[in-house]
């Protein structure tokens, strides 16, 4: 059979506006299209057509549109039936290593309304993605969806997640935590790990959008930085010694990957796809999940060895260039979109 022609694809992606991980995602990735000569555009929804979508009108798809790109969570009522759909599975919240950390109406919710609409977006969608590994392994088995093509989030590495001068480690050592305040990130022991340290360590946090840490106590040699803009979080990475993430449950952590870029290296809990991300021993040191003593002797170790410290922070940075670059996850995207016109043409 002689192959026709496949038409440049052209992008549009309803988008729930969620304050998270999955818009960065989604603009990082339009704006990488857009750089390539791609046409592609955000629509954005307000949260509230997550949970209660027929107060929400249904935006028209553009004229120009040959493929839609959603998020596995947007409901079936945004996505339009005339175009090919690319579905990308962020996190499982299925998952079992997620439930002990769901309230029982987080439990509800996610079972009975976010789950139904997952199956429905996947079973109807031209190619599936997932964000790891670990969450495609959970798509296949809880939704029966075997064809799940693995694209790692993707970040600048060229021009904005670098390393800054080289430098020696500060003293007091400086700790960076960046993320939500919700327990399922392990912010709990965030306080009792800075007491035990004492105040040769210091901990800088970002606030979330719900406000700094809520209700979380954090001792006196810990810093709130606020809401930070790429380019002061970017700083932020620059001048902290390790990045410090106790999660429970992760789908592929941004943070992580932004932090090796900026040559910072990760001391974590060893879950999930976090062991996709680090590597032990080389680019960051991982902790059994929620051990406060190894959190504590991992930190202990690397601020009091330099040269392990500056071996690690080069090899982060390496490893964020060599599977999380933007530009290699905008060309495994651009082969999915040129996949689902081919089967249009072909159909």
């Amino acid at each position: 059979m002689t192959r026709k022609n496949v038409s440049q694809p052209a992008v549009w992606f309803p988008t729930i506006r969620a304050g998270s991980g999955t818009d960065v995602f989604t603009e990082r990735l339009v704006e990488g299209l857009r750089r390539r000569g791609i046409r592609a555009e955000i629509t954005w929804l307000p949260l509230r057509a997550e949970y209660a979508p027929w107060t929400v009108p249904v935006p028209k798809p553009p004229a120009w549109a040959n493929v839609v790109h959603i998020n596995s969570w947007l409901h079936p009522r945004f996505v339009p039936r005339n175009l090919p759909s690319v579905v990308t599975v962020h996190h499982s919240v299925h998952a079992p290593d997620f439930m002990p950390y769901k309230t029982l109406p987080q439990k509800i919710y996610h079972r009975f309304w976010i789950r139904p609409i997952e199956a429905q977006n996947l079973r109807r969608a031209a190619v599936v993605t997932a964000v790891s590994q670990h969450v495609a392994a959970e798509v296949r088995q809880l939704f029966g969806r075997t064809d799940v093509t693995v694209i790692y989030n993707g970040i600048d590495v060229e021009h904005t997640f670098t390393p800054g001068p080289e430098r020696e480690p500060h003293h007091p050592f400086r700790l960076l935590y960046v993320g939500n305040w919700v327990k399922r990130k392990g912010v709990d022991l965030l306080g009792p790990i800075l007491e035990k340290l004492g105040s040769d360590f210091q901990l800088l946090y970002t606030a979330d959008r719900a406000g700094a840490h809520g209700r979380y106590l954090l001792p006196s040699n810990s810093t709130n930085m606020g809401r930070l803009d790429t380019q002061a979080l970017v700083e932020a990475y620059r001048n902290s010694d390790v990045l410090i993430f106790p999660s429970r449950s992760e789908g592929l952590p941004l943070t992580a990957i932004e932090a090796m870029a900026c040559g910072l290296p990760v001391i974590a809990s060893q879950i999930s796809s976090l062991v996709e991300v680090v590597e032990n021993g080389s680019s960051g040191i991982f902790c059994p999940v929620d051990n406060i003593e190894a959190f504590i002797m991992a930190i202990r170790q690397l601020s009091s060895s330099p040269a392990m410290w500056q071996t690690m922070a080069q090899q982060a940075r390496k490893r964020a260039e060599q599977l999380f670059s933007l530009n290699s996850m905008i060309h495994a995207f651009l082969s999915i979109y040129l996949e689902c016109l081919q089967g249009q043409e072909d159909r």
